[in-house]
C-alpha cells in the first residue's frame, strides 16, 4: 500500500477534531477526500505530513509503504516530505514566500534532498517550470509570486511539490481559487503529471464535480469522521450518506451532470 491511515484521532485541548479516520490508497491510485469546510480533510493531510498545529496530538496509525509516520522524529519526517510525499497547499498566494523568487522556491526541495549547487538548482528550476507549462521558464523563475497570475502561481506550487518526483502527492483544494477555464487547465496538467510518473494521489476538495474528474475512489468526511467511502461511480449514482447526497445536489445545482465511469477495483 502507498498510504494506510487507520483509526486516526487528532485532538487539541481535549477536543477531538478527527475521530477514527481510516482509508487506504494503493500504489498508483487516486483517492479523494471530500466534505464541507471543517470536515477534517486538510487536517488529515497535515497529520500525514506531521504538520499538525501546535498543541495537537495524534493517535492511531499512518503508514507509508509499511513505515509508521506517526511519532517519527522530525528529521526523519523532513526526509519524507517533498522526497517521498509531495503536497500542494490550498492557496498558493499564502503558501509561496513573497520575498523569494519562484525559481528558488521550486528548487528548494531539490537542494535539500539531492544536495545540488546553485547553478544546477537554477537549471532544475527552469526545467521544472517548463514541465508545468509556465511561459518563458528562463525568465519566470526570476520573478516573485506577486508578479504571476493565479494560474501561474498554482503551476509553481505543482512544480514545487513534484520537483523531487515523490511517489505520493497530496493536493489540497488546488484549484478552488481559480476560474473555471484555468481550473480545467490546471487539473489536466496535474493529472497528466501524476499519470506520467505513476504517482498515487490524495485529492482534497469540497466539490464532487471536481472529484469526479480526478479520483477513482472517494472518502466522505463530516465533523472529523468518515461517513462513506466508495468508488466514485457509487458516490455519484447511489450515495448512501446524507452528506454525500447533499454534495451531489450542490454539484448538480451548477448544471454539472455525472458521467458513468466504470467502478475500478479499489481495495
Amino acid at each position: 500500500m502507498s498510504l494506510d491511515v487507520d483509526d486516526l484521532v487528532v485532538e487539541i485541548d481535549g477536543r477531538r477534531l478527527l475521530d477514527g479516520v481510516t482509508f487506504h490508497v494503493p500504489d498508483g491510485q487516486r483517492c479523494g477526500l471530500i466534505g464541507e469546510s471543517g470536515s477534517g480533510k486538510s487536517l488529515t493531510a497535515l497529520a500525514v505530513l506531521g504538520l499538525l498545529p501546535a498543541g495537537a496530538t495524534a493517535h492511531g496509525s499512518i503508514r507509508r509503504n509499511g513505515t509508521e509516520l506517526l511519532g517519527l522524529p522530525d528529521r526523519a519526517l523532513a526526509r519524507v516530505r517533498g522526497d517521498e510525499i509531495g503536497m500542494i497547499f490550498q492557496e498558493p498566494r499564502s503558501a509561496l514566500n513573497p520575498i523569494r523568487t519562484v525559481g528558488r522556491q521550486i528548487a528548494e526541495a531539490v537542494r535539500i534532498h539531492e544536495r545540488i549547487g546553485r547553478r544546477e538548482a537554477r537549471a532544475r528550476a527552469i526545467a521544472e517550470a517548463a514541465r508545468v507549462q509556465l511561459p518563458d521558464p528562463e525568465s519566470i523563475v526570476d520573478r516573485y509570486p506577486h508578479q504571476l497570475s493565479g494560474g501561474q502561481r498554482q503551476r509553481v506550487a505543482i512544480a514545487m511539490a513534484l520537483a523531487c518526483r515523490p511517489q505520493l502527492l497530496i493536493a489540497d483544494e488546488p484549484t478552488t481559487a481559480l476560474d473555471v477555464t484555468i481550473q480545467a487547465e490546471v487539473l489536466r496538467l496535474l493529472l497528466g503529471l501524476v499519470d506520467e510518473h505513476g504517482m498515487s494521489l490524495v485529492f482534497i476538495t469540497h466539490d464532487l464535480a471536481v472529484l469526479a474528474q480526478v479520483a477513482t475512489h472517494g472518502v466522505v468526511l463530516e465533523n472529523g469522521r468518515v461517513v462513506e467511502q466508495a468508488p466514485i461511480a457509487t458516490l455519484l449514482h447511489s450515495p448512501s450518506s446524507p452528506v454525500t447526497r447533499a454534495l451531489l445536489r450542490d454539484a448538480l445545482a451548477t448544471s454539472w451532470h455525472p458521467d458513468s465511469p466504470d467502478e475500478e477495483e479499489y481495495s
